[in-house]
């Protein structure tokens, strides 16, 4: 499998459990309906887990343009590199998303709160504080990318559990840190699925998919990961910070 299609059925399998618990927690008359944020975040946790363990050993798992910006800023991977996995990413995530609309749709049918259905596809700030919101997103990607920065030089040796550390750290990051914006901390996670809740019909009706919002979960988590990145060579030998 080659590191292009890799990040495209990583992503989609991402997107697919990680919106997938949602779409169970929040919509009418499912299994999970009410379940809670406590839920929402195992489920994103292990969504990362399950995607990460599938396809690192052909594409490394990226699955993130925040991670794969940060790696690339941190001197771990190649920037030539870069655009090809954005462009993986970016499809696999629409992928996912436009599968969790699939298997929902009769549940989307019997949910009268639009909101709600929304959720299923991107994420949305609590209180609505663009400063707060963008510091949010950029603190969370933030303490992603430089955990997954320590990861990638650790050696477990846990063979497929060597994911396990990964969906662990993002469960933290929901937990501790999620309850502001929903902590997309992954500006794929955010975008794709946004531009499918707009294009695609929705069962019952659907609102506008809030494009006044949709930079900040793209913009916060690029600026966060590469503030991780920059903190990582400073703290390996800050005679190597330089743009290249």
């Amino acid at each position: 499998m080659s590191p292009f299609l890799g990040e495209i059925i990583g992503t989609a399998i991402l997107l697919l459990l990680g919106n997938g618990v949602v779409a169970n927690v929040v919509l009418t008359g499912t299994k999970g309906n009410g379940a809670g944020w406590i839920v929402i975040a195992w489920g994103w946790g292990m969504a990362v887990f399950v995607a990460v363990f599938t396809v690192a050993a052909f594409s490394g798992a990226h699955l993130n343009p925040a991670v794969s910006v940060g790696l690339a800023v941190a001197g771990k991977f190649e920037w030539a590199k870069v655009p090809a996995y954005l462009l993986a990413q970016f499809v696999g995530a629409m992928l996912g998303a436009a599968a969790v609309w699939l298997l929902y749709r009769p549940h989307f049918a019997q949910t009268d709160d639009r909101d709600l259905k929304l959720a299923c596809f991107c994420t949305a700030p609590a209180v609505r504080d663009v400063p707060s919101n963008l510091f949010s997103e950029v603190l969370g990607t933030f303490v992603l990318v430089f955990a997954v920065l320590f990861l990638a030089v650790s050696v477990f040796g846990l063979g497929a559990l060597d994911a396990l550390p990964v969906g662990l750290l993002v469960l933290a990051i929901g937990l501790s840190l999620g309850g502001t914006t929903g902590y997309a901390i992954n500006p794929d996670r955010d975008l794709g699925p946004r531009l499918v809740h707009a294009l695609l019909p929705m069962p019952g009706g659907k609102r506008n998919s809030d494009w006044g919002y949709a930079w900040i979960p793209v913009i916060g988590p690029i600026l966060g990961a590469g503030l991780a990145g920059l903190l990582y060579l400073v703290l390996q030998d800050p005679t190597s910070v330089q743009f290249r």
